[in-house]
């Protein structure tokens, strides 16, 4: 029998002085059976940094055909493709032929590792990837349960979380930037 997903309840405010983009946002997230909680919360991290009208979490480790998050257009193409964690580069190379943007938010403790062996990979792809703090990830993990609010403030190359009385900043480190026309 296969098991089931956990089902997390976020309300999540999310002032982005980057961007000039202010919501909250009342978000249900399954997290995948063989899913670490750090990775659910970077799912939830990238969607902040992303978030617009249209963008959308996906069945993410339940499929190979799609990132974690997407923006698709009206006329079916696919503006936006985010994927998380530390992807093979031929996955991006794909991506990249798919999509108008890709972006790639690595979250793990090894992703350092990870980008010394696949940069030069990655340089000549129409790609931006960032590394979150899985430091503070791992923090914010410690206070987070099925009903959760957050609120999400990003400013420079921080977020700045507020969960449970707790206050974290998560560090986005750029490793490879793309300007998207």
């Amino acid at each position: 029998m296969a098991l089931k997903p956990t089902i997390y309840k976020f309300r999540i405010a999310i002032s982005d002085m980057n961007n000039d983009y202010y919501d909250s946002k009342n978000l249900t997230i399954a997290q995948h059976p063989s899913e670490k909680l750090q990775r659910m919360l970077a799912r939830i991290f990238a969607f902040c940094l992303n978030a617009q009208r249209d963008l959308e979490f996906t069945k993410g480790l339940s499929t190979i055909e799609e990132p974690d998050l997407w923006h698709i257009e009206h006329d079916q193409s696919i503006r936006d493709w985010i994927e998380i964690g530390e992807p093979d580069p031929e996955r991006v190379k794909k991506a990249t032929r798919l999509a108008k943007n890709v972006h790639v938010y690595a979250y793990n403790s090894k992703a350092t590792v990870w980008w010394d062996k696949f940069s030069t990979k990655f340089a000549g792809l129409p790609v931006s990837v960032s590394s979150f703090d899985y430091d503070a990830i791992d923090e914010i993990s410690n206070h987070i349960d099925r009903g959760t609010s957050l609120s999400v403030m990003i400013t420079g190359t921080s977020l700045f979380v507020d969960v449970n009385d707790q206050h974290i900043e998560i560090n986005v480190k750029e490793l490879k930037s793309h300007d998207f026309a």
